[in-house]
Formats: structure tokens, C-alpha cells, sequence
């Protein structure tokens, strides 16, 4: 992984800030392992930008569970390939466009454990899309396709002790038991993160946070 630089959340904000100035729309991408705090971050630079901001996360593209099933895939849920990677791509170059009308995403509500299509409206007056998640950096067809659509991509690197311990909790949160929720952290989420990594050496930027927020 290339060298990463310690940036504050306010130094990210104000750098989020100057990229939404420069231009009629710009699309900002933050990738990293699970656990690493994307989804804080993201949500904290899009409240403090304010409402020329929207936070359309990668999240929302997972396939149903049902679909899941079928493929035999739902012992791996949050892979690669549980994801529609077309479908987000296609979003995303919708969203560089800059359609006269609003575009619709799909979000994944954690608390239904399945993506609600139109749930994410994207105004024609949004001037920043920031967008979140695992493989946006990804090598792999079609996600190769995803960083030539973003005006910048951020890494967010964090030790893997501190991830293990965030993904322990959320596994918890959401149902599963101690012993289920470790498994999945050192197990399926970690395989994930293996494949992740390498990925840093794609973004235009590789930051820590000094003072990572809770996720």
C-alpha cells in the first residue's frame, strides 16, 4: 500500500469542499476494507458541505437476498460478486452526466438487510456526489470501469485490529452472536479486506484519520 497521509476530518472537508467548486458536478470516491470508517466519513463530509451534497453509496447495489440465494452466494454476503457492479457503474454515469432531471439510487437499509431501490434522490442541483464503499478501485470487470467516472478517489486506511473490533460490534448489533459476529469479521470480512488493500495503490489520495471516528 502506498504511504498514507494522517488528515484530519476538517483538512478532508475542506478538501471535499474545494473539489465541489470545481466544477458543475464532481464525484468523489472514498474505498477501503470493511470496518474502515468509509461510510462515517462519508456522511460527515456531506453534512458539514451541506445541501449541494449527496452521499450515494455503493451499499445500495447489493443483490437482494433472494438472489443471493439462488446463486449460493449468501454465506458471502458483502463479496464482490453479491454486488450489481453494471447497475452501479451505469448510476455513476448518470450522475457524472448531470441529468436535467433527479436521479433516483437504491439504498441498503442494514435493518431490513436489503437495498430499496429510489430510496437516494440526487437533485440536478447537487454539486458534490460523494460515493463510499469496498471495491471502487477494484481491478475486476466492470468495476475497472468505476475510477475514470470519479474526479477523485480517496483510500481510508486503518489498522486492522481497530476494524476487526468495529466489525465484531456491527455483526452484533444486527443479530448475530459474539461468536457468529467474530467469525464473520475474521472470516468472509476479512477475505474481502485481502482483496481491498492492494487497491490504495489506484487513489489519488491515501489518508488515516488521527482521531477515527466511531463507526
Amino acid at each position: 500500500m502506498p504511504p498514507a497521509q494522517v488528515l484530519s476530518v476538517d483538512e478532508l472537508v475542506e478538501r471535499a469542499l474545494v473539489l465541489a467548486e470545481a466544477g458543475p458536478r464532481q464525484l468523489l470516491g472514498i474505498a477501503g476494507a470493511p470496518g474502515a470508517g468509509k461510510s462515517t466519513l462519508a456522511e460527515l463530509i456531506v453534512a458539514e458541505v451541506g445541501p449541494t451534497a449527496r452521499l450515494v453509496p455503493m451499499d445500495g447495489f447489493h443483490l437482494a437476498q433472494s438472489q443471493l440465494v439462488r446463486l449460493g452466494r449468501a454465506e458471502r454476503k458483502g463479496a464482490a460478486d453479491t454486488f450489481d457492479a453494471n447497475g452501479y457503474v451505469s448510476m455513476l454515469r448518470r450522475l457524472r452526466r448531470l441529468e436535467p432531471a433527479s436521479v433516483y439510487a437504491p439504498e441498503f437499509r442494514r435493518e431490513l438487510e436489503e437495498p430499496v431501490a429510489g430510496a437516494i434522490e440526487v437533485q440536478p442541483s447537487v454539486r458534490l456526489v460523494v460515493t463510499e464503499g469496498n471495491y471502487l478501485l477494484l481491478h475486476d470487470d466492470p468495476w475497472w470501469e468505476i475510477p475514470p467516472l470519479l474526479h477523485e478517489t480517496w483510500f481510508l486506511d486503518l489498522d486492522a485490529e481497530i476494524r476487526h473490533r468495529r466489525l465484531t460490534a456491527r455483526h452484533e448489533a444486527f443479530g448475530r452472536s459474539p461468536e457468529q459476529a467474530r467469525e464473520w469479521a475474521l472470516g468472509s470480512d476479512e477475505a474481502n479486506a485481502a482483496l481491498i488493500t492492494p487497491t490504495a495503490e489506484r487513489a489519488d489520495l491515501v489518508v488515516r484519520l488521527p482521531d477515527p471516528p466511531a463507526a
